[in-house]
């Protein structure tokens, strides 16, 4: 026997590329491709770097004031942690506990089996449809909790609400988890829905809408009952998650609400603009309604088409996965990166 033997063995999640070369196009992490909030550079700007000696407010208040405004949820309804990745780790281990497996969909974040086999947590991964729709039927059963992102990702396929509630309601007994990382961008939030379910928990995310992953910040809304469970399991896990600078700077974001919509605006607008070009060259992807386009195209293989984009200097998402191994996750950028994009891939399919 040895110390290996000891050893708590998972196979990690593999985030997207974080190129270290210069001059490309990064089409790959769903990043937004603008800059943030005018007011988080100033708060930035205005810091007192002599706080940092400090511990960080462990309630987070300034951050969860803010959130609380915006949103009208009391605070004692909201959690707030490090990315909602790190929201949903921490849900995964408060909630998930019942030796039942938890339900999410066969196509979906790839992190949720992750964190369910970091966390010894049983699992299935319920197939979605032919056209990548989550089907609510197959949630019904007996469970050990639920999750799923709206819109999902990697397919960008949106869920409309009454599917969302449908599903809640069949599961009393556990805790339904709506990853909302993306409803942003053309979605309507379950959030109204904390009001009438005590077991939804609604996480989303300053990574993506508001231009802010480099500072870490994920949130979520539910139940008192609910978001007190998650604050004494964070308190007894770490009680300092959140640094001084992204409380004070995701406060900043969420009070320029103008600057929100308009960069959420422009990222609709050319996702919507460059949708029939990619069916002019020959692709087939779903209706998305997130920051990317899931796209495959009719007979050049994914790979190919991945490999060839790259020599060019753009880089997007693929996975050697079953079922999307053609597939490719496209980000959208600005609308001149995504016409650079356009013309490389017009020469790549000629």
């Amino acid at each position: 026997m040895s110390w290996e033997d000891n050893v708590r063995k998972v196979v990690p999640y593999v985030p997207g590329e974080q190129p270290k070369i210069k001059n490309i196009i990064k089409l790959n992490t769903n990043e937004c491709p603008y800059p943030p909030a005018p007011g988080v550079q100033e708060k930035l700007r205005n810091m007192d770097y002599d706080d940092f000696r400090l511990y960080p407010d462990p309630e987070a208040s300034t951050l969860t004031t803010a959130l609380s405004k915006y949103y009208g949820v009391p605070k004692d309804q909201i959690f707030v942690g490090v990315g909602s990745d790190d929201v949903i780790s921490m849900a995964f281990m408060t909630f998930f506990n019942s030796r039942k497996e938890i339900l999410f969909p066969d196509v979906t974040y790839s992190f949720y089996d992750v964190w369910a086999d970091l966390y010894r947590i049983p699992y299935k991964r319920v197939p979605l449809d032919g056209d990548f729709k989550i089907r609510k039927e197959d949630y019904y059963g007996k469970n050990g909790g639920v999750i799923f992102p709206n819109p999902n990702a990697p397919t960008g396929i949106l869920e409309d609400l009454d599917m969302i509630e449908d599903v809640v309601k069949h599961n009393p007994d556990v805790v339904v988890i709506v990853d909302e990382a993306y409803i942003d961008f053309g979605g309507k939030s379950a959030l109204p829905l904390i009001e009438k379910y005590d077991n939804l928990l609604v996480v989303q995310t300053f990574s993506k809408s508001r231009s802010m992953a480099g500072l870490r910040i994920g949130y979520a809304f539910g139940s008192k009952k609910l978001i007190g469970y998650l604050q004494d399991a964070k308190f007894s896990f770490n009680s300092y998650t959140m640094n001084r600078p992204s409380l004070e700077v995701g406060a900043a974001a969420v009070e320029d609400d103008a600057y929100f919509k308009e960069v959420c605006s422009k990222i609709i607008a050319t996702r919507e603009r460059v949708k029939p070009e990619f069916a002019k060259l020959g692709f087939e992807f779903t209706d998305s309604q997130a920051n990317f386009i899931f796209a495959r195209h009719k007979t050049v293989p994914g790979k190919e088409i991945f490999d060839k984009l790259r020599e060019r200097g753009i880089i997007v998402r693929r996975w050697d996965a079953h079922r999307i191994a053609d597939h490719l996750r496209i980000t959208i950028g600005t609308d001149e990166e995504m016409d650079k994009l356009l013309e490389a891939l017009k020469e790549i399919l000629a």
